[in-house]
């Protein structure tokens, strides 16, 4: 069954009457996984090695929910006619992460590079439709109304998941196709990886596009972030640099792009190089990094990186590369292995009211130590990654809107960016680079922490630039290829749901989700599987499946 659909009010969606308005609206676009397919054949079978290519099926014309078959060019369509129309005139930046080719499973009709590019290229001619300027003059970085922050699928280059370090014959083909989404002065930097950020809210906000290829477990041509020689490695090099230079300026910070960072006994898709660095990236820079945005695994859920899985040696800036990671030869299912994570969470004291409070000077014992375990009451020892529902109809088709916090952001026009600097910046720190050649092997450059005694950042302590909450949405394919008109319908909005209980997206407030989904007990019998029902697991599994899934399906 489809979700359960909940009505729109005024204040959520709707679209503004002034077209060039430069007032920032607290809300932003996270959209994934398009994955179109112009080989798609309405009527085609859905099942087996057809994909919706050959033979006769069930195939919809607008796309096959609950199918391993890709989007057909319709959907693609559909979905910017309903951005268009609703979202356009409501939103200050899109992130975009990655697979906008189809998958290379029909034998029949092998994917060819001319395919993946073109494919590219139709959906950023999506985007023109709906956010282009329109104008006449030749600057191709005035072309968007607002920020578009593309991000490289493995399906976006050939063979999928290999991608070698740049400059590329794939990186130079982005840098070029994604010109006007990418800063100039950022231009030979992205040849070089294809990573790169924007300045969305000039001087007060960035969203980082990294390159995920480079940390991606499939690499068969990347070989981790230990090596001063690996891609990987180089990312992580610039994205401490750049991270250091926002600080300095008073500038936060969205990370987003295509891999996830998922690190289960069941599933792991990066290297455990890469993870290591990443988790004490987001716990160094934790005073700026507001979230993290993902896509790739095609199901609504979120995961968390826990300090306490860091090496010593990590913290001293050390990582050895083939580092073994959590991933064994173990075939328990992925959503059971992350309740059993959830499960292993520090327990929050009954006497305790966190995250409602953030602790008290009278606190016991116990309170103490949870509060050591977690790193304090804003539960800094801990990061918080969100992986966003694809369009590819998996279940069904997705998109997610994000709210966040612009108290004293006041107009974009009265905000200017600062390229001319960040140039500065850059060469200054290519020369400081220089000196640090005798440097021995395997050994990196720790980040800096959080100045002491500095206030926490928006991803852990609500202020201007939190993430308050997003709308999860979803478009009905079973009602609309029987007839129905095409729309994303809002199948739950996280400030105004029972179940979980967000207040915010801060890390406190996620942590303790976490731990309410992962109380869990096997049931001694019959009347005990009602009696010890958990609701926010229940409503955590039934949400990544967009409700054609219950918690008994992979139990």
């Amino acid at each position: 069954a489809a979700p359960t659909q909940v009505p729109l009010n005024e204040n959520q969606v709707q679209v503004t009457k002034s077209k060039n308005s430069r007032k920032l609206h607290g809300r932003f676009l996270h959209i994934t996984d398009f994955h179109p397919d112009q080989f798609y054949k309405v009527h085609s079978k859905t099942d087996g090695d057809a994909s919706c290519h050959h033979g006769h099926g069930s195939a919809g014309r607008l796309g096959s929910e609950i199918s391993d078959c890709d989007s057909p060019y319709s959907l693609v369509n559909k979905t910017f006619d309903w951005i268009d129309k609703n979202l356009k005139n409501q939103i200050d930046f899109v992130v975009w992460t990655g697979d906008s080719a189809r998958h290379d499973n029909d034998e029949k009709i092998p994917r060819t590079a001319k395919q993946v590019i073109s494919s590219n290229e139709f959906m950023i001619s999506k985007w023109t439709e709906v956010f282009g300027t329109h104008d006449d003059d030749t600057n191709p970085y005035n072309d968007y109304t607002i920020p578009i922050i593309p991000a490289i699928g493995n399906n976006d280059i050939l063979p999928h998941n290999i991608m070698r370090r740049g400059p590329s014959s794939w990186t130079s083909t982005y840098a070029k196709m994604w010109r006007s989404f990418i800063p100039e002065s950022q231009d030979h930097q992205f040849q070089q990886g294809a990573w790169f950020y924007v300045e969305v809210i000039p001087n007060k906000l960035a969203v980082f596009s990294l390159n995920t290829m480079y940390f991606f477990e499939k690499n068969g041509a990347a070989d981790g972030c230990a090596t001063p020689g690996e891609a990987g490695y180089r990312q992580f090099e610039w994205l401490r640099t750049q991270l250091q230079f926002l600080r300095d300026r008073g500038v936060k910070a969205l990370i987003s792009g295509h891999v996830p960072p998922i690190r289960t006994e069941a599933k792991t898709l990066w290297d455990e190089t890469c993870w290591q660095k990443y988790t004490l990236w987001m716990h160094q820079f934790r005073d700026i990094i507001i979230g993290s945005l993902y896509g790739h695994n095609n199901y609504d859920h979120f995961i968390l990186q826990d300090t306490h899985s860091l090496l010593k040696d990590t913290k001293r800036g050390k990582v050895k590369p083939s580092l073994e990671g959590v991933h064994s030869s173990l075939s328990s299912d992925y959503w059971l292995s992350l309740r059993d994570e959830m499960s292993s969470l520090p327990k929050k004291p009954k006497s305790l009211s966190w995250p409602t409070t953030a602790g008290h000077d009278k606190e016991t014992l116990r309170e103490r130590k949870f509060f050591h375990k977690i790193g304090g009451p804003w539960a800094e020892n801990f990061s918080v990654s969100f992986l966003g529902p694809s369009v590819v109809p998996v279940t069904y088709p997705t998109l997610r809107v994000y709210e966040y916090n612009t108290t004293g952001l006041g107009d974009l026009d009265s905000l200017t960016p600062t390229w001319k600097r960040h140039r500065k910046h850059q060469k200054k720190k290519k020369k400081k680079k220089k000196k640090k050649k005798g440097r021995r092997k395997y050994k990196f450059t720790v980040p800096n922490p959080p100045e002491e005694g500095k206030e926490p950042g928006p991803g852990y302590k609500p202020q201007t630039l939190t993430l308050i909450g997003y709308q999860q949405f979803f478009a009905n394919l079973t009602e609309i290829n029987r007839g129905a008109e095409f729309g994303f319908q809002l199948y739950y909005d996280t400030r105004r749901d029972a179940v979980y209980g967000l207040r915010d997206l801060t890390v406190p407030r996620v942590l303790d989700l976490a731990m309410r989904i992962g109380r869990y007990s096997p049931p001694k019998n019959k009347k005990d599987i009602v009696r010890k029902r958990n609701k926010p697991w229940r409503e955590f599994i039934t949400r990544a499946y967009m409700n054609t899934s219950t918690p008994e399906d992979i139990e």
